[in-house]
């Protein structure tokens, strides 16, 4: 099952008293022959995720910088074939690196839910992640991604209520990704990692799953800070826009590399 990979890769940086670091990048930004090539780099630089957003003409939950990539992406025909294409094409080399897709639930539901289950882990999925899907309308995806052995990955906020928390522990797979303020992505100005770091350990406390922590973080020193309380890091909003001034697939892959390098060995000096 692919949340194996998932639950395994955890199991690897428990062992070890590491904290994972997830990069999010958008699917076809800066260039659909980029994605695999900056893949590649990511997992090569420290990634133990890889979050690939799947582009959305109307991304609620996202600010500008993801907003914009994703028009782009979907501009140069990005769509869900082209996803789940370029995670086969990775996985064609890295059969290790966990990919989850963060998107929305319109596209699963026109491709048909039980279909694009199968079709994900044909092509190497690990976990998805939908932005819009609450997880009291969760049950029939999540018994649909279970038999596929697709992990559903839940979203929760410091708004959530502990009677939500305790219903998103109860169905989180793969891992349970705690929104660090109630916003839209790329806003780290409101990054308060003291007020984050208490709720997290609440969270950890109550999911059987690990916690990771995202929205916000933009650097080193924003990721070892939020790093403290959670199981690991997603950043996604600088990256995004340090890519987006790549011209070329190989510049893709060296802005890629060289962004993530210092985010992992600020959380390995922990």
């Amino acid at each position: 099952m692919a949340v194996d990979r998932i639950d395994a890769c955890f199991s690897r940086l428990r062992a070890s008293r590491r904290k994972a670091l997830i990069p999010f990048i958008t699917a076809g930004d800066p260039g659909l022959e980029a994605t695999v090539p900056v893949m590649h780099a990511l997992a090569a630089a420290g990634a133990d995720v890889i979050e690939l957003g799947v582009p959305f003409s109307d991304p609620m939950a996202d600010g500008p910088t993801i907003q914009r990539s994703s028009e782009r992406a979907l501009a140069r025909g990005a769509g869900l074939r082209y996803v789940l294409d370029t995670v086969k094409t990775f996985r064609s080399q890295d059969t290790t690196t966990p990919v989850v897709l963060m998107g929305y639930l319109n596209p699963v539901e026109i491709h048909g839910t039980a279909r694009f289950a199968d079709a994900a882990i044909a092509a190497g999925v690990d976990g998805v992640l939908l932005v819009d899907l609450p997880p009291e309308e969760a049950e029939e995806t999540l018994a649909i991604f279970n038999a596929a052995g697709l992990a559903l990955i839940l979203l929760a906020s410091p708004t959530t209520a502990d009677t939500r928390l305790d219903l998103l522990a109860s169905m989180a797979r793969g891992y349970l990704y705690y929104v660090s303020f109630a916003g839209v992505t790329g806003a780290s100005e409101r990054l308060d990692s003291n007020a984050a770091g208490e709720r997290l350990r609440d969270l950890r406390g109550r999911s059987q799953v690990p916690v990771v922590a995202g929205f916000g973080i933009k650097d080193a020193q924003s990721a070892a800070a939020m790093a403290r309380e959670a199981d690991g890091v997603v950043v996604g909003s600088a990256l995004v826009a340090a890519l987006g001034e790549a011209e070329d697939a190989a510049t893709a892959a060296r802005v890629a590399r060289g962004f993530l390098q210092p985010l992992r060995e600020a959380l390995d000096r922990g």
